[in-house]
């Protein structure tokens, strides 16, 4: 197994903090601290998939802010290179890229997210997203290959899911999108099953399946 495999982060685990240069300056995981964090790195710069994704990302960035939510990019490249090629983004596509740019040149936080495949790139990150909660908890993580880019709406309804279920304590189905019915934590006894069933606040097919609205 890969020394990148090995030290691949695992959920519900705090998420390894870093510091690092960026386009706004030095970027210190663990001081953002009471927001969620969309930690995603791109293969590199001057690329026309990461193009589209980078500008998906700003265009949304106000979503993002709107759910306490920052957003932070990552790629191996330099951090003349950012700069140019967000400034190439706006001067191209009319859009300003208004979150930082990790230039991980040494490759350390790469590496302790497990970023690099080398069955994929061995000198370039693979498309990968790193949801962390305010408490600086890894939630969630998405790899995408080289070739695809992600869907950042899906990346909007996960940290919306999440968010939804801390504050409710329920989980979300398949699909799940805000105002939908949530899914109600089953029973953990015998009593508490016969009880579910008999709940006129919730929509139980079974003991076991419940959903609410919230």
């Amino acid at each position: 197994m890969s020394d990148e495999i090995r030290s691949l982060p695992r959920l519900n685990e705090p998420a390894p903090d870093f510091t690092a240069n960026t386009t706004h300056g030095a970027y210190t995981l663990s001081s953002k601290r009471g927001k969620w964090v969309v930690l995603f790195s791109h293969p590199a710069d001057f690329t026309p998939v990461c193009t589209t994704e980078l500008v998906e990302f700003a265009r949304n960035y106000d979503t993002f802010q709107a759910m306490n939510t920052d957003l932070v990019g990552l790629s191996i490249d330099s951090i003349y290179s950012h700069i140019a090629w967000t400034r190439n983004m706006e001067q191209n596509f009319g859009v300003k890229i208004p979150y930082p740019m990790i230039a991980d040149l040494d490759m350390k936080v790469a590496s302790a997210y497990g970023m690099v495949h080398p069955g994929a790139s061995s000198t370039a990150t693979v498309r990968c997203v790193f949801v962390i909660d305010d408490k600086g908890v890894l939630r969630a993580m998405i790899y995408y290959p080289l070739t695809n880019g992600r869907n950042v709406q899906e990346i909007i309804r996960l940290v919306t899911a999440l968010q939804t279920s801390d504050k409710n304590a329920v989980a979300t189905p398949v699909n799940w999108q805000p105002g939908e019915k949530v899914i109600v934590p089953a029973p953990t006894t015998s009593a508490g099953a016969e009880a579910r069933l008999n709940d006129s606040n919730v929509e139980a097919t079974d003991w076991y399946f419940s959903k609410k609205s919230l």
